[in-house]
Formats: structure tokens, C-alpha cells, sequence
């Protein structure tokens, strides 16, 4: 079972990587069992925590939150969200194989399976926001991001088989296209807020 990795890249990452190398899932099968699956748990979390915790605002303890329909709209959106950028992630690490000296795949079967596994950290972390305090999800986030760097770097070599030398470059222009993603997204959200998709507020 393609979940079963979810453990093993925390506790070895090493050899999980050289299973998945191996096992050569394809893509289509990467996302129903694992992508599709994981990447529930931040949007779900999200709306409850939104739509029936709240988080306080000011001195006066106020309790903000979301409607439910609100909440509901962005989590949707969100997940959407995530289903793309870690497919284009996967895209990217194809797109770029040969210039690291990897081999380029026609079915991008191993790029995909480095990104979805990679993003694992990030999946987990979703978690988090079931407790909606933006300085406590920004670190488990973060933390969430340095370890998930750390699994394509260790990765690569492995899933990709390009020397570990050509691995630095190839996450640092990877990094880089993750950052792209996400500023996409954030520009994508104004732009959604602003034609009628925005959150809307209620006090608890």
C-alpha cells in the first residue's frame, strides 16, 4: 500500500526511496492512493477549525470564524490547489531531468512519485490548522517545508539516479519553481477574492 511510505520516508528515508524506484507506480496510481488522500488533510482540518473553532482577534478574545459555506468554498479551492502544485511540481522535475542528468520519462512515473512523496511532510502538517493560531501554524508549516526540502534532496540521487553532486542544483532550481507555484496561488486567491470567492466573517 502506497501509504505505507508515509511512515518510512520519517523513519528511513534512504530505503523508502529505494522502494519507491522500484515499485515505478505510475502517476494516475500515485494520486488516487496517495496525493488524493493526504493532501484532504489540510483543507478538511481547515474547515473545521475555521468553520466551528474560530481564532481570536485582539485583547477582547473575540472569537472569529468562518461560515460554513465560506469555509466549505476555500477548503474546495485549497484542495484544488494542492492536487495542481504537486502535479506540477512532478512536471518540473521531468521537465528538468536531463539538464541535471537524469533521464527524462514519457509517463513522468518517477518525477511524480518524488514530488507527491516529497510533499509528505507538508501533507501531515495540515494537521496543524486544526488549531487555527497563525504563529503555531507557520512553524509547524515551516518545520514542515525544511524536511520536505531534505526528502528531495535525498531523493533525487536515489529516484532519479544523478550523482549527489548534481542533487544540490537540481533542489535549488526545484525550490525555486516551488516558489513560483506558490506565489501563483496566493496571486490566484486575490484574484478569486476579488470577483465574489472571498471568506466571509462571522463572530462566535
Amino acid at each position: 500500500m502506497l501509504l505505507n511510505h508515509a511512515f518510512g520516508l520519517f523513519t528511513r528515508p534512504d530505503e523508502e526511496w529505494k522502494s519507491i524506484r522500484k515499485e515505478h507506480v505510475t502517476p494516475r496510481r500515485v494520486y488516487v492512493a496517495y496525493v488524493l488522500v493526504l493532501a484532504t488533510i489540510a483543507p478538511i482540518c481547515a474547515y473545521i477549525s475555521t468553520a466551528y473553532f474560530g481564532w481570536s482577534v485582539g485583547d477582547d478574545n473575540r472569537v472569529v470564524k468562518l461560515s460554513e459555506a465560506s469555509a466549505l468554498q476555500l477548503s474546495v479551492l485549497s484542495y484544488l490547489a494542492i492536487l495542481v502544485g504537486v502535479f506540477s511540481l512532478g512536471f518540473a522535475i521531468n521537465w528538468m531531468a536531463k539538464t541535471y542528468g537524469a533521464q527524462e520519462e514519457h509517463d513522468r512515473s518517477n518525477a511524480i512519485a518524488l514530488a507527491s512523496y516529497a510533499c509528505t511532510p507538508l501533507f501531515l502538517a495540515g494537521f496543524a490548522l486544526l488549531w487555527p493560531v497563525p504563529w503555531f501554524n507557520a512553524l509547524v508549516f515551516l518545520l514542515a517545508m525544511v524536511y520536505s526540502g531534505y526528502l528531495m534532496y535525498d531523493g533525487l540521487p536515489i529516484v532519479m539516479r544523478i550523482p549527489r553532486a548534481q542533487a544540490v542544483m537540481y533542489v535549488g532550481a526545484l525550490l525555486t519553481v516551488a516558489l513560483v507555484i506558490l506565489v501563483a496561488t496566493r496571486a490566484g486567491s486575490v484574484i478569486l477574492w476579488s470577483i465574489g470567492f472571498g471568506p466571509e466573517f462571522v463572530s462566535g
